[in-house]
């Protein structure tokens, strides 16, 4: 007899949620052991009900009403590919009692109370017998807890097994009875229960256990996670495959018992090939540079305990292919680097794109496994010369300045406090009057200072607050050959900036969070807002696209339009290749962790804009060319 034809003969009880389950099932009881267990299971029935007054200290269960457990955050990538569970002691996924198969229903509630439809938080039956077994072995051996008083127990009490602690599950189980529906208790009980491998709640347990989800569990399954619950660890398939077995034909023994399967049902169940999972709750993250990131921003914005314990389902901006693509360029790059001469050299990568500023690639050194610093978004370097196009845009927004007006390059010294500052170009020469286009892809430094003076050097801390870089700046002549600290993101974000026309967004690697019913918490559909002025933003595109096809930026070069900047700092500590195209911007950096110079001669335009080109000729692949607009479609500012 299958067991949906069993279902239907049965006298059923149907609660608030649908769930139908089983009336009149076998008792396993007789003679003189059931007289007695009888009329002990009337003394203890009567004397919780007397206790239920006196225990006022107890804890409120009407506070389960609203109670939500702590549950797994899962982070995904932009299509919906899981890269990394994050959770405190408990790894839980909570679902619908409809999404558990029924057959594990019927194997817990077979395994661990099989009256649990007909009771009212206490088995009198169960009770008695418990207490006859203790009496007789002179002390606690028998539980005879049903699933209600479990769930309390686990909720609510400590694990320590005595006489007094029992009294108090009673009591807290009849007044949960007394609030919640039997399916919201199953329910509860179901999601809460310890499975092992710190897998808490039956999902994720069956996804640990038979790599499937709860509401497709077969009865042989079903049987072996039942099985579980008194002892998880030591029951466990994976610690000790021939015990989970036996274990597994008792429950199905107990289920067939009661009637609940059929002997085929049962012989099929015991001839089943099993396939196994494997333990999930402690591996590591796919993409650890973008999940650690993610979760440093969850916790900023959500605090730790909502992260390890809040059910959040973490959408990235991310393809884990495109970031695989990112990481395996670096660290191909890295040994190439090694055999030119760059011992220890680290390298970042942040590519974003300029439309919505959700982040596409973000690699934070060659092997997150060697290293959980993110050079990306935590190590504050000099962006050198890679920082002079926010000089030059601050020139253009003030309407005075165009791409081919004259600087000139010359000696110059200049007052700084107590002592003189004489800049120098990096070749050690001078090249007289020259165009602002051709000053930045020759990246001549003169220039750029005598520049940044002329329109004051707040403008140029003010054009950088606006773009999003907030270490700490002053308004110093050397401030326009970068010598603060920045981050590749926060360059590639304000590149980027400039690449939509002055329209900004800010960065972030989160496209959407939901939690564990759907619920959206937070939506990053990007509200772009005009920060820089378009036509000052498209002129600094303009002049930086000469950096490539004139300029110390000629090895980026790809086949389509793109703009973009070397940086190299004194003494070759840190180089930069900072440049976008329409559809992405990229940013890549060469350092040591130890601030140490790289080689000699090491250069952002010889060594780092090979990489760039690299990773966006792979990126761009199938991607239209696009040309950028050029200033003339925008109004250029009044001089003022």
């Amino acid at each position: 007899m299958s067991s949906r034809t069993f279902e239907q003969k049965q006298p059923q009880r149907r609660t608030s949620s649908g769930f139908e389950f089983f009336k009149g099932v076998g008792q396993v009881a007789g003679g003189t052991l059931l007289s007695l267990t009888m009329l002990t299971s009337s003394i203890v029935a009567g004397g919780l009900v007397g206790l239920a007054i006196s225990f006022r200290n107890l804890p409120d269960v009407r506070q389960l009403r609203n109670f939500f457990p702590s549950e797994t955050t899962y982070i995904y990538d932009i299509k919906g590919k899981l890269l990394a569970s994050v959770h405190g002691e408990a790894n839980r996924e909570v679902v619908p009692l409809d999404r558990i198969s029924p057959n594990l229903k019927r194997a817990v509630l077979a395994s661990e109370d099989s009256h649990f439809y007909n009771h009212h938080g206490i088995n009198p039956t169960g009770v008695g017998r418990a207490v006859v077994t203790n009496l007789a072995a002179g002390g606690v051996k028998e539980g005879g807890s049903t699933i209600t008083m479990q769930l309390v127990k686990n909720l609510f009490l400590s694990r320590r097994r005595a006489f007094t602690r029992k009294l108090a599950e009673g009591v807290l189980a009849i007044r949960l009875e007394q609030i919640l529906t039997k399916d919201q208790i199953l329910e509860m009980y179901l999601n809460q229960v310890y499975w092992g491998h710190n897998n808490y709640g039956v999902q994720t347990a069956a996804r640990s256990y038979f790599n499937k989800s709860a509401e497709n569990l077969t009865i042989a399954e079903s049987a072996m996670m039942a099985s579980l619950i008194p002892a998880p660890e030591e029951y466990s398939p994976f610690a000790n495959r021939k015990l989970a077995y036996q274990k597994q034909k008792e429950v199905l023994g107990r289920m067939l018992e009661l009637n609940w399967i059929s002997q085929k049902e049962y012989d099929d169940a015991l001839k089943e090939e099993i396939t196994f999972g494997r333990i999930r709750s402690f591996q590591g993250s796919a993409l650890p540079y973008i999940t650690n990131t993610v979760s440093q921003e969850l916790a900023k914005k959500f605090g730790r305990e909502t992260l390890l314990k809040g059910g959040m389902r973490v959408q990235t901006t991310v393809d884990a292919n495109f970031q695989t693509m990112a990481e395996d360029t670096v660290k191909k790059w890295h040994k190439n680097l090694l055999g030119q001469g760059l011992s220890r050299n680290q390298i970042a990568l942040v590519a974003i794109d300029p439309r919505t500023h959700f982040v596409k690639a973000l690699v934070g050194g060659v092997d997150s496994r060697g290293s959980e610093f993110n050079r990306a978004t935590q190590a504050l370097r000099q962006p050198g010369s890679s920082f002079k196009p926010f000089v030059y845009y601050a020139a253009f927004a003030t309407g005075k300045f165009a791409p081919d007006s004259t600087v000139i390059d010359a000696p110059v010294r200049y007052r700084d406090g107590n002592n003189w500052y004489t800049p120098r170009n990096y070749d050690g020469g001078f090249s007289g009057a020259m165009s602002i286009r051709t000053a930045l892809a020759q990246s001549r430094n003169i220039p750029v200072i005598k520049l940044g003076k002329t329109i004051g050097m707040n403008k140029v801390v003010e054009t950088c607050r606006i773009l999003g870089i907030m270490s700490p700046m002053e308004p110093v002549t050397s401030l326009p050959l970068g010598a603060i600290g920045v981050t590749p993101i926060e360059m590639a974000s304000a590149y980027a900036t400039f690449a939509n026309y002055g329209w900004q967004s800010p960065p972030t690697v989160i496209a959407r969070i939901t939690d564990s019913s759907g619920n959206v918490l937070l939506d990053n559909t990007p509200k772009p807002q005009l920060v820089l002025d378009p036509w000052a933003s498209a002129a600094t595109i303009d002049v930086m696209r000469s950096v490539v096809t004139d300029g110390t930026g000629k090895g980026a070069a790809i086949d389509r339009p793109s703009a973009g900047k070397t940086g190299t700092t004194s003494s070759e500590k840190d180089i930069w290749y900072v440049g976008t195209v329409p559809q992405l911007t990229t940013a890549v950096w060469i350092g040591r962790d130890d601030n140490r110079q790289l080689a000699s001669g090491a250069t952002g335009g010889g060594m780092v804009a090979p990489i760039w080109r690299e990773f966006m000729t792979k990126a761009l692949k199938g991607v239209p060319v696009q040309n950028f607009r050029p200033p003339s479609q925008f109004p250029r500012p009044k001089a003022n």
